[in-house]
């Protein structure tokens, strides 16, 4: 899917570069510390469609010099800001990929999660993004674990994992209305293999215990219920576990 799509915008990035001309651009120097300043000026007001203008030429204009790794950062925060966030990722991905040395480099790995984490659909869809995100801002914990933004993609990661908890325990809910209680086990389980770290882990654990006793299956009902005390002791779903506890002994 990844790939799929990367291959989409190589095709289209020639459409859309021919879009981009000196007409459109406030560039006319030949300077590129000037022509950044330039575009860098349409950015910081805000006019992000103009900034796209600058920073695209400046990329064909000025290749290899001191200051196309600034312009591809700020190429991707502008259609990051305009809510563009494909396009963004593609352009932070070709940072990452193509100046490992630039300042901009752990800024552009952080709005890269950041692009997917905006992708990220209801928890009914695909999660792919949603995957997508996660990934990169590990990524950027293993490289940067003291930076300032740590805190910030710890929080996401918890909140992107807890979506998809949350996608698997309204699956396992939805099979056991249907009777489909195999089904049902598999989502649970992979919940509490998979994001045991989650705010759903013990809703998986009371509803696992549900199924097995429905089921007639009491001995891996009682393991569950001694698995669910000892871990979620805080649950808000313990006193339901004790009933069902006692229906077992």
């Amino acid at each position: 899917m990844k790939n799929f799509l990367k291959g989409i915008l190589i095709f289209l990035l020639p459409l859309i570069f021919g879009c981009i001309s000196a007409d459109k651009s406030n560039i006319t120097t030949d300077d590129p510390e000037e022509a950044f300043k330039i575009a860098k000026q349409s950015y910081d007001k805000g006019d992000y469609t103009q900034a796209i203008e600058d920073f695209s030429f400046i990329k064909i204009k000025f290749s290899g010099t001191s200051i196309i790794d600034k312009a591809q950062f700020y190429l991707g925060m502008s259609y990051y800001n305009r809510g563009e966030y494909v396009l963004a990722a593609y352009e932070f991905e070709n940072l990452i990929k193509n100046y490992n040395l630039s300042e901009y480099y752990p800024q552009a790995r952080y709005y890269l999660a950041m692009s997917y984490y905006n992708l990220s659909p209801k928890y009914e869809l695909d999660q792919t993004y949603t995957r997508y995100a996660i990934i990169e801002f590990q990524n950027f914990l293993i490289l940067y674990p003291t930076h300032k933004l740590a805190p910030d993609a710890e929080k996401r990661i918890k909140e992107l994992r807890n979506k998809l908890a949350y996608k698997d325990l309204k699956t396992a809910e939805l099979y056991v209305k249907l009777e489909n209680y195999k089904a049902a086990l598999v989502y649970y389980n992979n919940i509490l293999n998979e994001y045991f770290d989650t705010d759903y882990a013990d809703d998986a654990s009371y509803g696992k215990i549900q199924v097995l006793m429905i089921k007639k299956n009491y001995e891996d009902a009682k393991k569950e219920i001694k698995r669910f005390k000892e871990k979620y002791k805080s649950s808000d779903l313990y006193q339901k576990v004790l009933e069902l506890e006692a229906k077992v002994k």
